[in-house]
């Protein structure tokens, strides 16, 4: 280190008076060049003429604010030709007579079962009692009845 004393005066200026000063040179500033700033890049909305539909779905909301999901339907459009209107009638007559003679079928096997004393002749309509039970499971259902249902045009 070097004590304070042994500092070189000439180093030392004054603050103060810069213009005063000897030797001290003039300090130009710099032409600052000609800097143009670009116009600030943003967004803009340009509104769009709307398309054809494109048969999307998206969230939305309704009237009141509540949640609801729009569909964007070809069919639906202005331009799209309009198709007739087709109506069907399902009939599951057929399917519902089969059952109910099942039904039939397995209240006479009961009722004979309930009569009958013949051990060999009990053991066969047990067999056909369940066969009858198991064949109305499978088709008393809602499944059974539209797989099997008839569908007539009427327009």
């Amino acid at each position: 280190m070097t004590p304070i004393s042994g500092l070189n005066n000439e180093a030392i200026r004054s603050l103060a008076a810069p213009e005063k000063t000897q030797g001290a040179p003039k300090v130009q500033k710099p032409e600052e060049p000609q800097i143009c700033h670009p116009k600030a890049m943003m967004d803009e909305y340009v509104p769009e003429e709307p398309g054809e539909p494109s048969g999307r779905y998206w969230m939305g909301k309704d009237e009141e604010g509540q949640p609801k999901i729009h569909f964007d339907d070809p069919e639906k459009a202005a331009g799209a030709p309009k198709k007739p209107e087709e109506k069907w009638v399902c009939d599951t007559g057929k399917v519902d007579r089969e059952i109910e003679k099942l039904k039939k079928k397995q209240q006479e096997l009961k009722q004979q079962l309930g009569t009958e004393t013949n051990e060999a002749r009990i053991k066969e309509l047990e067999r056909q009692l369940a066969q009858a039970e198991q064949e109305l499971s499978e088709k008393d259902n809602d499944t059974y009845r539209k797989q099997h249902s008839t569908f007539t045009q009427i327009s």
